[in-house]
């Protein structure tokens, strides 16, 4: 049961009118970004929460699954590639004001088997690290994926109108750490 209901959730405007203490995502999800030399591998997506953005491949975590093998998983599914090296990278909290709300794990690779393939779900694109076509993508992502990129950790916080972005925060770099889970501390 979502510590905020569709109601309360509906009148939200910043994320300070947020008791994180308590609050809890409806699901856990993945992104895995494949990056090799000074490319990006990114997907347009077809379906779904998302569709018509670009974004990485991902997806919500099945039963006894982990996060790891759900990011392995969904590449699999989406791009029918199989990533070797899933590294983390951070993680994001959503809350958006249909009620919605979910914890997002963030993953690295470089090393797959197979060809990125269209799929029902995604279509593949490589990127040149310096041109990500961040206004395709959804908001929050220019503010954590260039740390990413850079190759250190991040904890983001964002809330959501439909598409539109209310109000986001970064945790600043000394904090990162402590807010991680601690499994990946």
């Amino acid at each position: 049961m979502p510590i905020i209901s569709k109601e309360e959730a509906a009148t939200l405007t910043s994320l300070s009118e947020i008791d994180w203490t308590v609050w809890e995502p409806l699901q856990s999800a993945t992104l895995l970004f494949v990056i090799q030399e000074d490319k990006m591998l990114l997907i347009r997506k077809k379906r779904g929460l998302g569709a018509g953005k670009i974004n990485a491949a991902g997806g919500r975590l099945e039963a006894g699954e982990t996060e790891r093998q759900c990011a392995v998983r969904e590449m699999r599914e989406e791009l029918c590639i199989e990533v070797s090296d899933p590294t983390y990278a951070g993680e994001v909290d959503f809350q958006f004001t249909d009620g919605y709300c979910f914890h997002l794990i963030v993953f690295t690779g470089t090393q797959f088997t197979g060809t990125p393939t269209e799929t029902d779900e995604a279509t593949p694109i490589w990127y040149n690290l310096d041109a990500i076509p961040y206004e395709e993508m959804w908001e929050d992502d220019i503010h954590w994926l260039p740390t990413m990129i850079a190759g250190k950790r991040f904890y983001g916080r964002f809330l959501f109108d439909g598409d539109k972005m209310l109000d986001g925060w970064m945790a600043p770099d000394d904090e990162v750490s402590a807010l991680l889970t601690s499994v990946h501390r």
